[in-house]
């Protein structure tokens, strides 16, 4: 145990943000660079070590968290790296991204504000960078077996680290022109600096996975002939089928889906445009859609100088604190959260439903639509007297995913079973109805959270190691029915 008394002597302290008038003119990280360290000693001296760590089922990768408190405590940073790294491949991606379901379990949470993990996690793997701690692991001999894993996001690319360590000639293929799927183009430049992502990929190549950019499978490459060419393939496509919103004025100028708009800002930073194609300067921009994505959008269009970003969402807001009766803990409870994008400004409007956008006789989204809904006996209804409409000169809509690429030829070409909820059908092993092919994430799962995408791609790549050699070593942290203490 860290410290028996720490959580009695210290509270809650998070990452210090950049004040909001500077990190808007910018598109690097909002958090203060430095500002963890100080107060990452008291902060895991707060882990109480509990008999039973209930953040470990919060977690889908089972993180040995009160193991690596009790050396960022003692400032032990090498060990603690190391325990971090035993469930985790990329800590630095969940460090930043993750909305932290273990923190939502901590045992700590029952009548006090939780251990800050996801802030000592990102300090953990931050630091060992810094100190040279994260080195390649290079297999020590080769099993003449070749993989190929299909989407670089984080469950393709967990599953080609794993498999790669474990002996395996691994190659990725992504139909992007540059690795790391949404992490790389949907997730924007200040909640993530693409940096974290590039020295990843150059620690996989110099442990000998193999990187193919620019390739679709499906499109660019058969189905028939990856199987020809490798002894199994992992698929880890994505969710990417974005949910669409079928209103009169949807084929407006100006409506666009959020992974239209984002990975247009991402290549702005890459260099590949002096200023996107799609831009919120000057206008009034509407998002749809009030999760993470949303968001997403709302952080960019501050950025890009929208004259006013106005978020909606369809549910009504969600309470401040945790409801003992529907979503008690240690379960991962629906509260309302404000963002970093939040804290740069704008307008959030819950209850509310677009009926229409209306436009100008050039065809440009001009106005959008809205009425207040409310659920009456279970189904959602809109209230007459209501409608009002906003300026839209720009829409994002960010209303998730339906499941992964049809349109390519992926699904039909391979032969893959779907399951009722329109994702690819797996077995306990991770395997689809064709042997020697194996999903993993969101593309099996449905759109899900960056710590379940890597906690997929682990348990995939044992799947296929048991299939290539008979047997593994390789960890799976969960089944694919697993839904831990998510609600």
């Amino acid at each position: 145990m860290a410290d028996p008394k720490g959580f009695l002597n210290h509270g809650r302290e998070v990452a210090t943000s950049r004040p909001v008038e500077e990190r808007v003119k910018d598109w690097s990280e909002v958090y203060v660079p430095g500002s963890l360290l100080p107060i990452i000693s008291k902060q895991a001296s707060r882990c109480m070590d509990c008999g039973i760590p209930f953040c470990h089922n919060g977690c889908p990768l089972g993180n040995l968290i009160p193991e690596w408190n009790d050396y960022a405590y003692r400032g032990d940073w090498a060990a603690a790296q190391e325990r971090l790294h035993a469930t985790n491949n990329f800590p630095e991606f969940t460090g930043r991204l993750c909305p932290a379901p273990c923190e939502s379990a901590c045992v700590l949470g029952i009548n006090q504000q939780p251990v800050t993990i996801k802030n000592v996690e990102v300090s953990i793997i931050d630091k060992a960078w810094e100190t040279g701690d994260v080195a390649p692991q290079i297999p020590e001999r080769l099993s003449g077996k070749t993989v190929a894993v299909i989407g670089s996001g984080p469950a393709g690319l967990a599953a080609a680290q794993q498999l790669t360590r474990a002996g395996h000639t691994v190659a990725v293929y992504e139909r992007a022109d540059r690795i790391g799927g949404l992490l790389r183009y949907g997730i924007p430049e200040f909640k993530m600096e693409k940096r974290h992502i590039n020295r990843r990929i150059e620690q996989m190549r110099a442990e000998g996975t193999r990187f193919r950019t620019g390739v679709e499978v499906g499109r660019d490459i058969s189905a028939t002939a990856l199987k020809k060419r490798y002894d199994a393939v992992v698929i880890a496509a994505g969710a990417t089928t974005a949910r669409d919103l079928s209103v009169p004025g949807r084929e407006l100028k100006g409506v666009h889906q959020a992974m239209e708009y984002l990975p247009l800002a991402n290549k702005v930073q890459e260099g590949d445009y002096v200023s996107p194609p799609i831009s919120a300067a000057g206008k009034h921009v509407v998002v749809i859609g009030g999760g993470d994505t949303g968001a997403d959008c709302v952080g960019t269009a501050h950025r890009q100088g929208a004259a006013s970003v106005t978020q909606l969402e369809i549910m009504p807001r969600p309470n401040e604190e945790r409801h003992p009766v529907g979503q008690p803990w240690p379960t991962f409870p629906i509260l309302y959260k404000v963002t970093s994008a939040h804290e740069e400004g704008g307008e959030r409007i819950y209850s509310a439903s677009t009926t229409h956008f209306e436009g100008d006789e050039d065809g440009n989204v001009q106005w959008l639509h809205l009425a207040e809904v409310e659920f009456t006996d279970g189904k959602l209804t809109q209230k007459p007297g209501t409608e009002r409409k906003i300026p839209a000169q720009l829409v994002t809509l960010a209303m998730g995913f339906t499941g992964t690429d049809r349109d390519n030829g992926l699904v039909e070409q391979f032969g893959l079973e779907l399951d009722e909820r329109g994702n690819i059908a797996r077995d306990a092993d991770f395997q689809t109805n064709v042997p020697g092919v194996f999903v993993a994430g969101d593309a099996g799962r449905g759109q899900s959270l960056i710590v379940w995408a890597i906690a997929e791609g682990r348990s995939a790549a044992r799947g296929a190691d048991r299939h290539l050699t008979g047997a593994s070593d390789l960890p799976a942290p969960i089944r694919p029915t697993d839904r831990s203490l998510m609600v």
